[in-house]
């Protein structure tokens, strides 16, 4: 039977992508002057493009922008404003609040990998915080998805084996294959930006997670 869920933060709860644009929207509206002239959309689509959907960090981001813009504002400072503001523009995927309405009863866990501060800073900002009986965030535990030991540290510590979790996430090799490999089932929150992997489980929307664990539960107990 499953017991617990885990979930993936990045494009999987939080709308990365959207939470990004807003960000970066305000970022400019409040640093333009330090911009060199560089216009607002130039600016959004350059980091938005340099940010490869989080998977370059952002002190690489930020190094690059002033280097090809000449900002007179430095990169860390640009970076410690990331760091304090963007938390302010997350935006969940729509009907997140439905699917943990319909969790309450299974042990609910997060597995992300970024830097503690500002991932728990956006984990706060959804709520989740309030949700999660246990979160991982990669710098603090000193192992990142797709290693299998985060995975295995999380089921631990939900007082669960791995086969009685479920993983749900969008990205198909840290995420998917890793949670499989790790001895876990997996749902995909499909991502049109990557090729659907080998997964029996895939949602377009948060809502469809509670009815597959039903159904996933329903078909175990009749084994």
């Amino acid at each position: 039977m499953i017991r617990a869920i885990v979930f993936d933060l990045d494009g999987t709860l939080l709308n990365r992508e959207e939470s990004l644009l807003r960000f970066a929207e305000d970022q400019y509206d409040r640093l333009h002057t330090q911009f060199g002239g560089l216009s607002k959309q130039e600016f959004v689509t350059n980091l938005i493009e340099m940010d490869c959907r989080g998977y370059v960090w952002k002190d690489e981001v930020y190094r690059r922008m002033v280097s090809k813009f000449g900002f007179s504002i430095s990169w860390e400072e640009l970076l410690t404003d990331y760091k304090e503001n963007f938390y302010r523009h997350c935006v969940p995927f729509s009907n997140m609040g439905e699917m943990f309405e319909g969790l309450k009863g299974f042990r609910l866990g997060m597995i992300t990998n970024g830097l503690q501060d500002v991932q728990f800073s956006n984990i706060k900002a959804l709520g989740l915080d309030r949700l999660l009986d246990v979160i991982l965030i990669s710098e603090s535990e000193g192992v990142a998805k797709p290693d299998l030991e985060i995975f295995k540290r999380a089921a631990e510590r939900l007082g669960v084996q791995t086969d009685e979790c479920v993983f749900v996430g969008d990205h198909p090799d840290k995420d998917i294959r890793a949670a499989q490999n790790a001895g876990m089932q997996a749902v995909w929150k499909r991502d049109p930006n990557y090729e659907a992997p080998e997964v029996n489980y895939i949602v377009e929307d948060l809502v469809e997670v509670v009815s597959i664990l039903n159904r996933i539960n329903q078909y175990q107990s009749q084994d």
